[in-house]
């Protein structure tokens, strides 16, 4: 049986990623890979993204800046997927990207664009 932070988090993780990403994530995963699953689905989407102290617009927001820090564009993919679900507008997704420049350098931020973009026209097709 699972803990009720992971049934909350199945359900957040699913209102911000979409119902279809998170079915393909688990239908995806095998023996090896499901605990991550598990896992992000307890802790990052129920501990985390559970805690009512941030709005998850906020949370979308920090987590497009992190990714784009990071440079991990496979993530960023889905999260911008989310932020715009959560309400972020494309102008507020740009400003991140820019501040992400100035602070973390611009290839970080320029991968970040061209990755918001692939999400963009994916949404407008």
């Amino acid at each position: 049986m699972k803990s009720e932070k992971y049934a909350r988090g199945l359900e957040i993780r699913r209102a911000v990623m979409s119902p279809a990403f998170v079915d393909k994530a688990f239908a995806d995963a095998d023996d090896f890979s499901k605990p991550m699953q598990d896992m992000v689905t307890e802790y990052c989407w129920g501990e985390i993204w559970g805690d009512d102290t941030l709005p998850h617009k906020t949370r979308s927001i920090i987590n497009l800046a992190m990714l784009s820090a990071m440079g991990k564009s496979q993530e960023l993919k889905g999260h911008v997927r989310g932020a715009l679900r959560n309400g972020c507008t494309k102008a507020e997704i740009r400003a991140v990207f820019l501040q992400v420049a100035v602070y973390c350098g611009m290839p970080a931020a320029l991968e970040a664009f061209r990755t918001a973009k692939e999400v963009f026209k994916e949404q407008e097709a």
